[in-house]
């Protein structure tokens, strides 16, 4: 396994077409692979309202370049993995923010039961796993339920669940609380201002590329009820901290010092909580996944994979 400093992807590097993993619990999620079976298993988990396809195609052929078989999916409520019940009103997400006593549809340890499920489905019996955002909770989450199986993990722009840390800039409550009109060019024209408030100031997306992703994310299916149900997961998950202690595996933690979705307290928080963690803080860097970072997301990812395959 290499740990390359400006990797190259290869036309010849093999890519899965997308399969659907029917789960015990009855959800069925889509995934994808890059690379091949026999590298070092990866699971990517992406966040809140997010596709697989938010893990770019290069970003993740960079990862499998570097020697890795990975693996990326669609969380259920999103994309084309199953869609769940359960109605969730503005007002059940406003109590839950404020710290009230709500009922979910399910949990941010549901969501982790769905990517070990998707792991046993391939047959892996452990895997490095990278989250992002609410997909680092999930892989925090992941590796508390079944350590056994989290190889290495790297939580990227998340938290820990703590109350009091990777909060929410309040500039962006008007904007995300805001209703939006029905069909596929309102979502696009959301989505371009979402992104331009919360995205990377040190390195700035063309509006073009924005436009592209959010149409491709509303045709691949976007659900608002299910993305109120993913929203409630987050806002009533516990706080993870004092178990994070009893983590061993080498951990990553990666945080954007211009985060204003989930504050870089958050990174912080996560990183004193597991003994041994690496913390990243980029200047710049917002809440997103900027094509300038790959070859440094690839870079700190090998390097936290390398000495997980050290300590074996």
């Amino acid at each position: 396994m290499s740990e390359p400093s400006s990797p190259q992807p290869s036309p010849e590097l093999t890519t899965s077409d997308e399969a659907f993993a029917p789960l015990p619990s009855g959800v069925e999620l889509c995934y994808q692979t890059f690379g091949e079976a026999s590298g070092e298993p990866l699971l990517l988990v992406m966040g809140l309202g997010g596709p697989m396809t938010w893990w770019p195609d290069a970003l993740c052929r960079m990862l499998a370049e570097a020697g890795f078989y990975v693996v990326r999916y669609d969380n259920r409520d999103i994309g084309r993995s199953s869609r769940m019940s359960g109605q969730v009103g503005v007002g059940t997400l406003a109590r839950a923010l404020l710290g009230r006593a709500t009922s979910a549809p399910y949990s941010i340890d549901d969501l982790a039961q769905d990517a070990l499920g998707l792991m046993d489905h391939l047959g892996l019996d452990s895997a490095h796993v990278v989250g992002v955002s609410m997909g680092g909770m999930v892989a925090q989450t992941m590796a508390l339920t079944a350590p056994q199986r989290v190889r290495s993990l790297t939580s990227i722009m998340s938290t820990t669940g703590h109350r009091r840390v990777g909060w929410q800039s309040p500039a962006l409550l008007t904007t995300l609380r805001a209703s939006r009109g029905p069909g596929k060019q309102a979502y696009v024209e959301r989505s371009v201002v979402v992104w331009g408030l919360i995205g990377s100031p040190g390195f700035r997306q063309p509006e073009e590329e924005l436009r592209d992703r959010a149409g491709a994310t509303w045709e691949r299916g976007i659900d608002d009820a299910g993305v109120r149900r993913q929203a409630l997961a987050v806002l009533t998950q516990p706080d993870r901290t004092p178990r994070l202690g009893s983590l061993q595996m080498p951990t990553l933690v990666m945080h954007g010092l211009d985060d204003r979705m989930v504050h870089v307290s958050g990174g912080r928080a996560t990183a004193r909580a597991i003994r041994g963690a690496e913390l990243v803080v980029i200047p710049g860097w917002g809440h997103d996944l900027p094509e300038a970072l790959y070859p440094t997301f690839v870079r700190w990812i090998s390097r936290t994979a390398e000495r997980a395959l050290s300590a074996r």
